[in-house]
């Protein structure tokens, strides 16, 4: 009974239950949903999103908000995209410029953010604009076609129903994991969330931790720009006008805290599988996709709720 006591006291076991019931009822509605294909399609649907939740998952751990995830990661789908097909480098070596241009851009946003004094809601709200505009103007809105056939295969590959795509959000999410709880600058980016007066007394440099989740976020929005350019097989200009929602989604449902200092990278995994079960039964049952943003829209408006009810007891309790 204990490992059951212990899920139930957990933020994100609401959550996991809604899962377990939701692939319950779709196996009983649908018969397509438990083929191979189907679990092939949702796997690897929910890689870039969970990558795009990570980006912003960290940005709520140091109190911030990120608005360019989208931008950001756009503008390194179409810079590898362009890469491997106007320049002709080779798949990997492309993608490591594309990833390291995204934390470039990340840590440009610390630095603004840090050295203007401006929230980084509104200086990230600028870059996104400029990201964009640099995108639009270097692609007049045309997508790159002709890709590496190994970096093709390697978005649409699998083994039965497992993406190969997940391979790197498997990685990511273990990295991550190790870096916020077992590494100092980890447990400083989630201090200085809790409290940033508090964290400057300790002799945390505030300035500096803003500026590494900055680029981090940064550094993850990239890896999912470029694995949404190998699951599409395209360098879209497109790529991650879709992705602020989702980012918030995730992170916030998963049990994040909006004022910062308190993250969960569990929560955030099974709120991400969450929203790709939505999607996946929009499909199947044939429903009109422009429900899923409504449903996530009432999501995060009921885990903002309840987030600040949990608050709201916590500080009576002291």
């Amino acid at each position: 009974m204990k490992p059951v006591t212990f899920l139930l006291r957990e933020q994100w076991s609401g959550i996991l239950l809604a899962v377990v019931l939701g692939i319950v009822a779709l196996s009983i509605a649908n018969p397509t949903f438990n083929t191979e294909f189907n679990w092939f399609v949702l796997l690897r649907s929910i890689c870039v999103v969970a990558l795009a939740a990570f980006s912003q998952m960290i940005m709520l751990g140091v109190g911030q908000m990120n608005l360019s995830v989208g931008a950001l990661g756009g503008l390194v789908a179409i810079l590898v995209g362009g890469l491997m097909d106007a320049w002709g480098v080779p798949a990997i070596p492309a993608a490591s410029i594309a990833v390291l241009v995204g934390g470039g851009a990340g840590l440009l946003n610390g630095w603004l953010t840090v050295r203007t004094g401006i929230n980084g809601f509104v200086v990230t709200l600028a870059t996104a604009s400029a990201f964009t505009g640099i995108n639009l103007g270097l692609t007049r809105a045309v997508p790159f076609y002709h890709l590496p056939a190994d970096f093709v295969a390697f978005g649409n590959g699998r083994i039965g129903a497992f993406p190969l795509l997940m391979i790197v959000p498997i990685i990511v999410t273990a990295l991550l994991a190790i870096f916020l709880n077992r590494t100092v600058k980890g447990r400083h980016l989630l201090a200085v969330g809790g409290n940033s007066n508090a964290a400057e007394l300790s002799g945390i440099s505030v300035s500096r931790t803003i500026m590494l989740a900055h680029c981090l976020s940064g550094l993850i929005a990239a890896i999912a720009g470029v694995l949404a350019v190998a699951q599409l097989g395209s360098a879209q200009p497109t790529i991650g006008s879709d992705w602020l929602i989702i980012s918030f989604a995730a992170p916030i449902i998963g049990g994040a805290s909006l004022s910062g200092g308190s993250v969960s990278i569990t929560g955030t995994v099974v709120a991400v599988v969450l929203i790709g079960l939505i999607q996946n039964a929009m499909v199947l049952l044939a429903v009109d996709p422009y429900w899923v943003t409504f449903l996530l829209g009432s999501l995060i408006l009921a885990a903002v709720w309840i987030n600040r009810i949990r608050t709201v007891r916590m500080e009576r309790a002291q």
